[in-house]
């Protein structure tokens, strides 16, 4: 519901009918490798692998590849011995792992040397990235506690050695670095224990899941109660058996901490292929993070204690643009959670809604995709477009330009997003241009708009276009809306709450009403108005009407405009990169959707379509 950066790992989708895709995560140690470059190389990869383990891979452990970045100040005083030890161990572990390592890249030369004659070395260090494909990226597990009665959280140790804080961020604020560092005993307990996890969580027996690296154990039970809303944790760590209450809570000894439903059955499956787990927390409805160790008893507000842990993007952020709008997003990126409401009639499910994934014949109802250098999002556009029922048309400006194409058989336009021209001439205008002053483009789109059976969607990009072009009120003229620079100063993307409002859209009228999560990324998104919104035709508006849930300023919280007649729409967020519930950064985990709500637009439309040809 909390929209900000917890997550470890990266995943995306191959192709528009599956769920397979591919998953990526990186792993670091640059302090414990200054105590020990072998422990630091044997770290870095097993923070890659417990990153990328919350992604249900293919092909498992065997399937992962790794690329070693080296940053080294080499040829500099015993660091070529060290160097050497690290790229050892690096080998030595993943042939151990049994996973390979095809690629790479040094750069060693990491010594700045000053005219004062000060030498500053960077700290040698392996930066390691994991890849593996995924058979089913829905089923990735994220580290956000699901509030579910009767769910308990269990630790797994996977250094199997005393816990050390050598190396560690606890270590680093107190200005030390530490002679002993955390290392793994065993390989081979990894590949069991990464084994197992896929597993469970191929079976959907993981609710939640986050290593524990930099910043300990308390660190991982925190941001595991950053993204959510309610309740929190009653922890106790006697169990792991360290007496010493700093080494529990912040040494950064390799684990896993999962919160999983019948925690008796898990542990005993656990342990039954020679993995040691331990239950040490369970639910409770307050806001806080209870944890005890010992004799020794801690209580930590949750919510201030996600102040703090932001309050480092806030500094970056408030040197980085005006200091207002960088205060507001502090203020309000936890006043502003996602909330649904999803129109009543919507079920989900491709047949009822009568939509063919696999669909190979043609229907006969046309729709163009019009593209223009660097727009994107065009093949997400045209396979909502495809889903919906339409015969999809790819038609490149060119084609306008030189006559090959009119759209007098094409019933639906679609102006994706992107940035047209690299959007060196700003927003869309350099598009504009070539519609106002190439004679065949422009008198494609004028017979096009005068056709009473026709239908246009802008997004974006697209959406800009059709404010420079005045489509959506052309009897305003001069006075039609223009889109601006977002208030924030800079890019903004996200995914944030809309609200669908009462509308006479050919899309969105049937969805009256909702509120749906939706991407967006844009530079210039802000809608400025000169006319009382009464004269306006508002269809969408930002749910929170203040800066970053409003992320661009717009005027009325403006998300989209709908034209008189309601054929025409131009809306800012990404609709099409919103199709499917894994598309969703959230999405209500009490659903089983095969399909977001996104899909009713691109239906409407189809429908309108069909009756106009009727007619």
């Amino acid at each position: 519901e909390i929209q900000i950066p917890l997550n470890n790992v990266g995943v995306t989708l191959i192709d528009y009918k599956s769920k397979k895709g591919v998953a990526t995560s990186i792993g670091h140690a640059p302090a414990p490798a200054l105590i020990d470059p072998v422990a630091g190389s044997i770290l870095s990869i097993t923070e890659a692998l417990t990153n990328l383990v919350w992604a249900p891979l293919t092909h498992g452990l065997s399937g992962v590849s790794l690329s070693a970045n080296w940053m080294w100040p080499a040829k500099n005083k015993g660091e070529n011995a060290r160097l050497y030890a690290a790229v050892e161990a690096v080998s030595n572990f993943a042939i151990e792992l049994g996973i390979n390592i095809p690629t790479g890249k040094d750069s060693l030369s990491m010594t700045q040397k000053y005219p004062d004659g000060e030498t500053v070395y960077s700290p040698g260090t392996v930066i390691i990235s994991s890849v593996g494909e995924v058979s089913d990226v829905s089923k990735t597990v994220e580290p956000v506690i699901q509030h579910i009665e009767g769910t308990h959280l269990l630790y797994i140790d996977l250094s199997q050695i005393d816990l050390s804080l050598g190396g560690s961020s606890f270590a680093q604020s107190l200005g030390q670095l530490g002679d002993h560092t955390p290392t793994i005993k065993d390989a081979s307990y990894i590949k069991n224990v990464f084994g197992e996890i896929q597993g469970l969580i191929k079976e959907g027996k993981i609710l939640a899941g986050h290593d524990i690296s930099s910043g300990g154990i308390i660190t991982c039970l925190a941001e595991m109660n950053f993204g959510n809303l309610t309740g929190g944790l009653d922890v106790n760590l006697s169990l792991i058996d360290e007496q010493d209450d700093v080494k529990a809570l912040f040494s950064e000894n390799p684990g896993l901490i999962i919160q999983v439903n019948q925690s008796d059955d898990i542990q005993k499956r656990l342990k039954s292929k020679g993995i040691d787990s331990h239950e040490i927390g369970w639910l409770i409805n307050e806001r806080h993070l209870l944890i005890q160790n010992g004799e020794s008893s801690y209580k930590f507000d949750l919510d201030e204690l996600r102040d703090t842990w932001f309050k480092t993007s806030y500094q970056f952020d408030s040197r980085q643009r005006d200091s207002d709008h960088a205060t507001q997003r502090f203020k309000n990126y936890k006043a502003q959670p996602l909330l649904f409401k999803f129109p009543e009639s919507f079920t989900g499910k491709f047949k009822d809604m009568g939509l063919d994934p696999n669909r190979t014949k043609s229907t006969g109802i046309k729709a163009a995709i019009i593209r223009e250098k660097g727009i994107n999002s065009d093949r997400e556009m045209a396979y909502c477009l495809h889903l919906a029922g339409f015969d999809v048309k790819d038609v490149h400006m060119t084609d306008l330009m030189i006559g090959r194409e009119d759209l007098k058989e094409v019933n639906m336009i679609v102006f994706t997003g992107g940035f047209s021209n690299s959007d060196v001439l700003g927003s869309a205008k350099g598009w504009a241009g070539v519609f106002k002053y190439n004679e065949n483009a422009r008198k494609a789109l004028k017979d096009f708009y005068a056709r009473e059976d026709t239908l246009s969607l802008g997004v974006c990009n697209g959406c800009q276009l059709m404010m420079h072009l005045g489509l959506i009120y052309p009897d305003l003229k001069e006075a039609h809306p223009k889109m601006q620079f977002n208030s924030s100063g800079k890019f903004e993307c996200s995914f944030i709450n809309v609200d669908i409002q009462k509308n006479n859209s050919v899309m969105l009228k049937s969805m009256e009403g909702a509120k749906l999560g939706i991407w967006l990324a844009h530079g210039e998104g802000r809608f400025q108005f000169d006319i009382p919104e009464s004269d306006l035709g508002i269809t969408a508006k930002y749910t929170y009407p203040a800066y970053p849930g409003n992320p661009n300023g717009s005027d009325f919280a403006t998300a989209a405009l709908e034209s008189k007649d309601g054929r025409h729409l131009a809306i800012m967020p990404h609709l099409e990169r919103s199709l499917y519930p894994w598309n969703w950064a959230h999405y209500p985990s009490d659903r089983d959707d095969e399909v977001s709500p996104w899909i009713e637009a691109f239906i409407n439309a189809r429908k309108w379509v069909e009756e106009k040809s009727r007619l």
